[in-house]
C-alpha cells in the first residue's frame, strides 16, 4: 500500500473530533502551501503578463469599478 492509501485509510478511520482537528490542520497547511507558490510565481515574474494584460485592459477602459 502506498504513502497515500495509507493516510486515505487513517483519515477514514478518524472519530469525527480528530477528522475536524485534521480539517483545519489541512486548510492551513494547503492555504500556506498556496501562498508559498503564489509568491515563488510572483517572484520569478511568472504573472508579469497577466499583470500586464489587466493594465493594457484597463487602460483601454474595459475594466470597470465594483
Amino acid at each position: 500500500m502506498g504513502n497515500v492509501q495509507s493516510i486515505e485509510k487513517a483519515v477514514q478511520n478518524l472519530p469525527p473530533a480528530e477528522l475536524a482537528e485534521f480539517r483545519r490542520w489541512f486548510a492551513e497547511f494547503d492555504a500556506a502551501a498556496w501562498d508559498a507558490q503564489l509568491e515563488a510565481d510572483i517572484a520569478a515574474g511568472k504573472l508579469e503578463s497577466l499583470a500586464a494584460e489587466a493594465r493594457a485592459e484597463h487602460q483601454a477602459g474595459k475594466s470597470r469599478a465594483i
